[in-house]
């Protein structure tokens, strides 16, 4: 499970270092890919199948469930982390996710995902005051 927020730098070679609390779940390959909120998704390698699985369920009739595969698989991309837990991120992903040289990784419990530091923070800033708020429970998780 992902946990936690992490504050690795992207080099000048567009890679970065994943935390150390992460690598051993990755260590055999990951799959970056495009994520919601401008963000890049980190799934396992195995993570990944599951999630590819589910979406070979949706019906092809679906337009939306089409668009969504596109844009999701296309922008995939799988990565073996080397010896120093250094993965690159290629260059669509970061400018997609608007990435500088600050990031925030965070732990989304399947997948983890990379930020742009002060897209993060902006992100996180915005959503606390209703996280602290939310009285009723979330169908599915409280």
């Amino acid at each position: 499970m992902f946990l936690g927020t992490h504050s690795p730098r992207l080099d000048e070679k567009g890679r970065i270092i994943l935390p150390a609390k992460f690598r051993e779940e990755l260590a055999g390959g990951l799959v970056l890919t495009r994520g919601q909120e401008r963000c890049i998704y980190v799934f396992s390698e195995q993570e990944f199948a599951r999630v590819h699985e589910q979406m070979r369920e949706a019906p092809i009739s679906s337009k939306q469930a089409r668009d969504y595969i596109r844009v999701f698989l296309s922008g995939a991309s799988d990565e073996v982390p080397d010896k120093q837990g250094r993965v690159t991120i290629p260059a669509t992903l970061r400018e997609y996710a608007g990435l500088g040289r600050e990031l925030a990784v965070i732990g989304a419990g399947t997948r983890a995902e990379i930020w742009d530091a002060q897209a993060w923070n902006e992100y996180l800033a915005e959503k606390e005051t209703a996280f602290s708020e939310t009285d009723d429970a979330i169908p599915g998780i409280l």
